[in-house]
């Protein structure tokens, strides 16, 4: 069911803890200084920089019917061809707002016709019929540095930007790719691996993620909310429109699924109700999460857990080998109830934080311990490069990259 990010080891060779003798206060400056070399390594290197060596990218009509292009991708760019500009990003969010609204406003008959000629460009009209704050306009340039543009995902909460540069000869708009939260942090994991290794503090003590209100240490809950707030859960018998409603609601793209003691058996995501839509089973969102989970891509990867001991360096290391998109933190062997729900951590905690926590307007201020200037060895020894060339970029993109990565 699950991979964890802490390596496994085999009982005849599990033995206690080592101490560390490396002083909290050296730790710490390691941390902050690592921290300060990554930033400055971003705003030395362009967009265009974190760019596949090879990748496509699919652009939507905003005439074409949601169907179609749920067919193709769950996320695009999209194009006004009567005006010749930029229209704003296809998202799974955006579907689930469809999802919502016919739920609510139509019945199946009607909803399954509408939804069959329901065009792209009509997304906007759902969101302010639901009093949905319909999504910025996003966009920037492949030249700007990776920095800026890592700023503004997280001024705005978005998950990708859009990258626009102009044709010099017609003068109109051009999409020439889409930066992800995803495809950042695997860049930064992987050009920026001297760094991570000094990124040994715990993830809650870094305060990434958000985490349950109750713990062992503190049991008591809030009045009128579960252990879990102010994460959203659910359980096996939950009926999947309650939790498409949850996806709507907060703006989130994933509910940790636990049974009776807490301890998570699963994650439903949005990507798993486009399963749905895709399949023509709209009726099916009166189904429990155990039933529609038998109708998921044999391909979902798994539930990825830690516990909020495991360290920022440790799970860059992960994001670099595989598509992590959020993490479930959950209670390790000691302190509590193993694998009981702990915390969520989504790309956007982690991209937050090695950033900095920047408001609109605002400017991130590297931590005072760091100095302001490259590392001396920003990438490891195989990924070196002559002087001029372009840094090891990450992996083609799948069809379908992270939804997200909000905090639940």
């Amino acid at each position: 069911m699950s991979a964890t990010l802490s390596p496994k080891r085999k009982s005849s060779q599990r033995r206690g803890r080592a101490i560390s003798h490396v002083p909290p206060r050296q730790v710490q400056e390691l941390n902050d200084a690592a921290l300060n070399s990554i930033r400055a390594y971003l705003r030395g290197r362009q967009s265009y920089d974190a760019f596949p060596v090879s990748f496509r990218l699919i652009v939507l009509d905003t005439k074409l019917e949601v169907r179609k292009a749920l067919q193709c991708v769950v996320s695009a760019p999209l194009w006004n061809s009567e005006k010749a500009t930029f229209a704003g990003m296809l998202t799974v969010q955006d579907i689930i707002h469809l999802i919502q609204y016919y739920y609510h406003t139509s019945s199946y008959d009607n909803a399954a016709a509408d939804v069959e000629t329901f065009r792209l460009e009509s997304l906007r009209d759902i969101e302010r019929s639901l009093g949905v704050e319909p999504p910025p306009l996003l966009r920037d340039h492949p030249s700007s540095s990776l920095y800026d543009a890592a700023k503004l995902l997280i001024q705005t909460h978005a998950r990708r930007l859009p990258l626009l540069d102009n044709d010099t000869d017609t003068g109109h708009e051009v999409i020439v790719s889409v930066l992800t939260q995803y495809r950042l942090l695997k860049f930064i994991s992987i050009n920026c691996a001297n760094e991570i290794t000094k990124l040994q503090m715990p993830l809650r003590k870094l305060g990434i993620g958000t985490y349950v209100y109750a713990s062992p240490s503190s049991p008591e809950t809030l009045e009128g909310h579960t252990p879990y707030h102010p994460i959203a859960t659910a359980t096996m018998s939950t009926p999947v429109f309650d939790v498409v409603h949850m996806f709507s609601e907060r703006g989130i793209s994933a509910v940790p699924i636990i049974d009776e003691d807490g301890i998570v058996v699963n994650l439903y995501e949005t990507v798993d109700v486009i399963t749905l839509v895709r399949l023509g089973a709209y009726q099916s969102l009166d189904l429990t999460i155990a039933e529609a989970l038998h109708q998921r891509s044999p391909d979902f990867p798994g539930v990825v857990i830690c516990t909020a001991s495991d360290s920022l360096g440790t799970l860059l290391q992960l994001i670099k080998k595989r598509r992590v998109h959020r993490l479930v933190v959950v209670e390790g062997e000691k302190g509590g109830r193993k694998g009981r729900l702990l915390g969520i951590i989504t790309l956007s905690d982690v991209l937050r934080y090695l950033i900095g926590d920047v408001g609109i307007g605002e400017v991130a201020e590297p931590p005072p311990l760091a100095a302001e200037h490259p590392p001396e060895q920003v990438e490891p020894t195989p990924l070196s490069m002559p002087a001029g060339e372009k840094p090891e970029a990450v992996d083609p993109p799948a069809p379908e990259e992270e939804p997200p990565e909000a905090a639940l």
